[in-house]
Parts: C-alpha cells; sequence; structure tokens
C-alpha cells in the first residue's frame, strides 16, 4: 500500500484574508499583497514595488516549471499561506533598530562574547579566527582576547593561558574583526584585551591595533570626558576594553615592598614582631580573605596601571573603557544617578528626632491623665462595691505581670533551673583563633 503525504492546507483566517483581498478571486497581485501589507500588517512603508519582488521570490522558490510562468507575477492561495511563514520575507520582528541610540553607550545592554576566539573547550580546543567571524556574523558586539607572549617571548599570540589549547596569532584576529565587525550591526566593536604581557609586547600591540584599524579605532584623545558617546556617534568604530592582569598586581606588590625605605621596612618588620602570634595571624587570614574578594575589582582598577615608561602611554591611551565589575548589583547600577543616594538613604533606618521623641512622652502623659479622668468619672457614677472589685481584679493582674517579669520569682528558675543548666554539653560560640591552630 501507498500512502500519500498532503500538505497541511491553510487555515480558515488565511483563506478568509486571501479572500477578502483578492474580492473572491483565485489569484492575488502586487497591489492587492501590497493593501494586505498595508492594511492589514500594519507596514505602513510597503510600496506595490515590494510587494511584487515578494511575490516573484515566492513563485520563484515554490514553483519551477515553465507552465507556471504565466502566473509568475500573482499569488495562489498556497503560495500566499506560504509567504505568511517565511522569517526573510514576512519576519515577526524586524530588524531594524527601532530604539533611540543617542544615550551615552553604558547605558545600553551589549551582546559579547567570551573566550571568542575557542573552537571547543577551553582545556584542550584550537584557537582560531573563524568563532571570531561567526560571532560577529550573528551580531555580536563584544570579542574577547586573552593575549600571552609566544614561547620566544617576542610576539604575542592568542589562546587560553595554562592550557593546552593552541594559539592564533594576533594579527590574524585583529585582521578578521577589522573585515566582519560591521557586516550584521554598524554599533560599535568592543574588543575586551585580557593581556598579559611585557611591556615591550603591549607597545607592540598598540602598534598592531593602529596599523590594523587606522582610523576605525575610537580612544579617548584627553585624560578624561564628562560622558561616554553614544551608539548612534560611534557607528563602524573599534573600541579597546583592557585590565592589568593579575601577574601585574603582584609584581607590583613586590616592587612596593622592595622600593620601600629601610627604616619603613624596619619599622613594619618591628611591629610584626611586636604583635602576638594569634593576632598576627588573625589580621593575615583577614586580609587574604580581602584580596581573594576585592581581586577582580583590583584587576578592573586601571588607574595604577603603568607598563613601561615608553609603551605603556601609548598604550595606555588606546583604552577607552576600563574593565572591571561593578561595586553594587546590577539593579542598583541601573538606578539612574540622580536617584541613587536617595535609595541609599531609604535604606537606613531613620534616627529618631528628639523633639519627636518629646512630643511622643508628652502624648503618652496625656493619654495617661486621660485615663485617670475617665476613671474617675467611673467611679463616680459606678456603685462603690463595683468599683472595689475592679480595682482588687485590676492588682491581681499588674501583680501577675511583675512575678511573670521577675526570673527569681519564676518557679522554673527554682526548681528546673539547676537541671536545665546540667543538661548543656556543649556551649555555642565562635573560637577566638582561626581552624588551624583548632586543629
Amino acid at each position: 500500500r501507498k500512502f500519500k503525504i498532503s500538505e497541511t492546507g491553510p487555515p480558515p483566517d488565511v483563506s478568509n484574508a486571501f479572500s477578502l483581498y483578492t474580492e473572491k478571486g483565485s489569484h492575488m497581485t502586487g497591489d492587492q499583497l501590497g493593501r494586505f501589507m498595508v492594511e492589514y500588517q500594519g507596514e505602513k512603508e510597503c510600496t506595490i514595488n515590494d510587494a511584487e519582488q515578494i511575490i516573484q521570490e515566492v513563485v520563484n522558490r515554490r514553483h519551477h516549471l515553465t507552465k507556471y510562468t504565466k502566473n509568475a507575477h500573482s499569488f495562489e492561495l498556497e503560495d500566499f499561506f506560504y509567504y505568511l511563514f517565511q522569517d526573510d520575507l514576512n519576519a515577526p520582528i524586524k530588524s531594524q533598530v527601532h530604539h533611540d541610540m543617542n544615550a551615552p553607550l553604558q547605558h545600553y545592554f551589549i551582546y559579547t562574547g567570551h573566550n571568542s576566539y575557542l573552537t571547543g573547550n577551553q582545556l584542550s580546543s584550537d584557537c582560531s579566527e573563524i568563532p571570531i567571524i561567526r560571532a560577529l556574523e550573528r551580531g555580536v558586539r563584544g570579542i574577547e582576547l586573552d593575549l600571552w607572549p609566544n614561547s620566544a617571548k617576542d610576539n604575542v599570540h592568542v589562546l587560553h593561558g595554562r592550557t593546552l589549547t593552541t594559539p592564533v596569532p594576533l594579527l590574524t584576529c585583529l585582521r578578521s574583526i577589522r573585515d566582519h565587525a560591521f557586516i550584521k550591526s554598524p554599533y560599535p566593536v568592543i574588543i575586551t584585551l585580557e593581556d598579559h604581557l611585557t611591556p615591550d609586547l603591549q607597545a607592540k600591540v598598540a602598534e598592531a591595533v593602529i596599523q590594523v584599524f587606522g582610523e576605525m579605532l575610537y580612544y579617548p584623545r584627553s585624560e578624561c570626558f564628562e560622558e561616554f558617546p553614544s551608539p548612534e556617534e560611534l557607528k563602524h568604530r573599534i573600541i579597546l576594553s583592557t585590565k592589568p592582569p593579575k601577574e601585574y598586581l603582584e609584581s607590583k606588590h613586590h616592587r612596593d615592598i622592595e622600593s620601600a625605605s629601610p627604616v619603613k621596612k624596619d619599622s613594619v618588620e618591628g611591629d610584626i614582631l611586636v604583635k602576638e602570634p594569634s593576632e598576627a595571624k588573625t589580621e593575615g587570614h583577614e586580609a587574604n580573605y580581602k584580596n581573594d574578594t576585592d581581586q577582580d575589582d583590583k584587576d578592573g582598577d586601571t588607574s595604577t596601571y603603568q607598563a613601561s615608561e615608553q609603551g605603556a602611554p601609548h598604550y595606555k591611551r588606546l583604552t577607552a573603557i576600563n574593565a572591571g565589575k561593578a561595586n553594587s548589583e546590577l539593579k542598583h547600577e541601573l538606578i539612574p544617578e540622580e536617584f541613587k543616594h536617595q535609595t541609599v538613604h531609604a535604606t537606613k533606618s531613620p534616627r529618631e528626632d528628639p523633639d519627636l521623641k518629646h512630643a511622643r512622652d508628652k502624648e503618652n502623659a496625656t493619654m495617661a491623665r486621660k485615663d485617670s479622668v475617665e476613671r474617675d468619672v467611673l467611679v463616680k457614677d459606678t456603685p462603690e462595691i463595683i468599683v472595689k472589685e475592679r480595682e482588687a481584679d485590676e492588682r491581681k493582674v499588674m501583680d501577675q505581670d511583675d512575678k511573670d517579669s521577675d526570673p527569681s520569682n519564676h518557679r522554673s528558675s527554682q526548681l528546673g533551673g539547676p537541671q536545665y543548666k546540667r543538661m548543656v554539653a556543649m556551649h555555642a560560640g565562635k573560637a577566638n583563633y582561626d581552624l588551624n591552630n583548632a586543629q
């Protein structure tokens, strides 16, 4: 037996729309399709020429025989149904930018990549410019390159450091970015350089960047500017973002110690010797914890980053964005500057105004006097026996509250107290020393 697979036919709403705009005809012309696109789909910018081009494209895709060429300028119902589900001809979301792109660049979310040069995993795959090209063709606007010296220390490679990944030359990556940066979008491309380079190689990177990108490269002409340019102003521009690696911070720490004067060095050593061992270890533990948590923030601060007197200023001047982590949560960073301080103050517990406290005490005193007056009125209008009974009940309740609030009068403290205390085998609390000493 043979089974014929039939295609799904157009649903009633599609058939009704086709019948409406063709006036119950069997073919839809370019003029009728144009009216459908403008009136029904709200595509006000559509013209008859656009509609005729769509019809021609659909007919060429669906019909390959010459007998259909006589109807090459009109739609059948199945052609119309086919057209409605083609993303390139009738996309549900238009690719054109409809937002205001004139605000500073930091006001926008940016489509970024991570380790953009890797073809596979981060341990043993190859590094290549192909993933970079594919990312740019998808519209990625942020490319990350990890820069390391080659084995001879005379050139720069892009690879995932301290792994088995094979390197790719930096120039190859830069040229690929230049040639494919604006195929998908005209808005700026940000290259994040995580460099682990010597000052000489940094100068070499600066020279290569200028040579490859030329006028496409955007970098600040002065030390600072009030606000970053907008994406509209930065169309077809390349922006560099970089941060000092951890190796630089470690070497800077050693240089600072060595450059300290002998008097200060001896003084510091003397202070360390004077301190108690437990105190010194506690401070060292806190310092290590602080270094671990603040390491990324220090990496993002390029204000202390100095490489060499020859190459560093040139290299640093090309950096338009200092990479780093935000000092607060994303929700707080997205709050406009004029409201941030208000938000901070709103989270603080308000201090009580002395005048308000005085007014409240005065109000409480007034209420007490009011209760006293009401009580006097009640006494005058109530028989004497009932008043005495109520006073006795009130005194009994007050005495009971006083007894409950006094721990010495509580029965459990007299009878059960010692037993309860003897049942406690372990006292909870924090150690006065670190875990290593406790072991």
